[in-house]
């Protein structure tokens, strides 16, 4: 019984502990993308299947989305995602943005350069490892490998 009650108490914990993780990431995202990039729509699909409405802007202006928002120069990708405080650059995989929220660092943004395969929204098997690079003031520092 006293086996049952300590397995009982951990699972608790652990599910409020991964809630808690859960509810601090906001649930409202806008995604800012080329009219004609699919896989852009693929990483909306991504934030939608973790609890996030996803507001979808197709933008001619990109380039000035990413300098408004930071985005160090070679750091870019295909979209720009607004999340809370946060500028999330490309498709980062969700285990980044968990880490980002729990943290909460002093950083205007993080980002996954380019368009690596197997990413959220990204076709094929991960090829590599994933860099995902934290950025401040347009300058970029490593932030999570994945």
């Amino acid at each position: 019984m006293k086996t049952n009650m300590t397995a009982l108490l951990t699972s608790g914990l652990l599910l409020l502990g991964a809630a808690g993780v859960q509810a601090a990431i906001p649930d409202t995202a806008t995604l800012y993308k080329s009219p004609s990039c699919l896989c852009c729509d693929g990483y909306a699909e991504h934030l939608e299947s973790k609890g996030i409405d996803v507001e979808v802007i197709d933008d001619q202006e990109l380039r000035q989305i990413k300098m408004d928002a930071g985005i160090p120069y070679g750091q870019g990708s295909c979209h720009t995602v607004m999340l809370g405080d946060y500028v999330i650059e490309g498709h980062v995989p969700f285990a980044a943005l968990e880490k980002l929220f729990e943290e909460r660092p002093d950083v205007d943004g993080i980002g996954l350069a380019g368009m690596p395969q197997g990413t959220p929204g990204m076709p094929g098997p991960q090829q590599a490892p994933y860099e995902i690079m934290s950025f401040k003031d347009r300058e970029a520092s490593p932030f999570l490998t994945l």
